[in-house]
């Protein structure tokens, strides 16, 4: 039977390569997880191991890199197939990998940019869920926590947005369903929602975006770390103990309230 010692808790984090997934999983590995790191592009993943740091000396045996497709079954079974395969078990799962389509007009979105964007933030954390709920429930200890990145936008939209903001509602429903679904197997589910990240993607946010009345305007933004240290404490919680929902977002951000 697996100990509570950290390094015997295993993660997988999807979307592992850049921003808030390569953050976290550092975070992770700083507080003596096992980590899959999960994304498109090996050499990416790689690189995100390299610069995760070593602080107890064992980076080798603790971080492992899987290229996966989150948006293909194939793949995702692989994927979990691997973690097994190398680690024992699961005891998080944090569902990150997220694309965005062009600023458009809705009526001027192409079908298979929506798409895309469906499959991948969408889809692709269905897939997951399903394979970790395969193997938390079949494992010993049974059961195990599963993150799931919702956005701000799992709230309100951003204007031009329809694709991005309508996948990120849907998490919700997931998140939600699927921790109803996971109480009797011991399976924890919840949601970060996260607003102005200081990442490739939230780091646009600095330059000026579109505002509901149509302005463009600089947001605030916060350092990606304290995203990294949230999801670690809501990973830290006895299984008795769920974070159902948290939104840790810049401060000054035109969320609540009129903008």
């Amino acid at each position: 039977m697996a100990s509570n010692h950290p390094h015997n808790r295993i993660a997988l984090v999807t979307g592992a390569g850049s921003g808030i997934g390569r953050a976290t999983a550092h975070a992770l590995l700083a507080a003596g997880w096992r980590v899959v790191f999960a994304g498109r592009r090996a050499e990416v993943l790689e690189e995100s191991i390299r610069t995760a740091g070593d602080p107890f000396g064992d980076i080798g045996m603790r971080a492992l890199a899987i290229p996966a497709d989150v948006s293909k079954a194939d793949s995702v079974a692989q994927l979990f197939a691997k973690t097994q395969d190398s680690f024992g078990r699961l005891d998080l799962l944090f569902n990150n990998a997220g694309i965005n389509a062009p600023g458009v007009e809705l009526d001027e979105l192409p079908l298979e940019r929506w798409q895309a964007v469906v499959d991948i933030n969408l889809t692709g954390a269905f897939l997951c869920t399903q394979a970790a709920f395969r193997l938390m429930k079949t494992q010993t200890p049974r059961g195990g926590r599963i993150i799931n990145n919702g956005s701000i936008s799992a709230h309100a939209p951003r204007p031009g947005s329809v694709a991005y903001t309508a996948t990120k509602h849907a998490i919700t429903g997931l998140t939600k369903s699927a921790s109803l679904d996971g109480r009797k197997h011991d399976i924890a589910v919840g949601q970060i929602d996260i607003g102005n990240a200081l990442t490739d993607m939230g780091g646009r946010m600095a330059k000026g975006v579109p505002q509901a009345d149509g302005e463009i305007r600089v947001e605030p933004v916060m350092d990606v770390k304290h995203v990294a240290d949230s999801v670690v404490h809501m990973a830290s919680l006895p299984l008795e103990a769920n974070v159902q929902f948290m939104t840790v977002m810049a401060t000054k951000m035109p969320f609540i309230g009129r903008g």
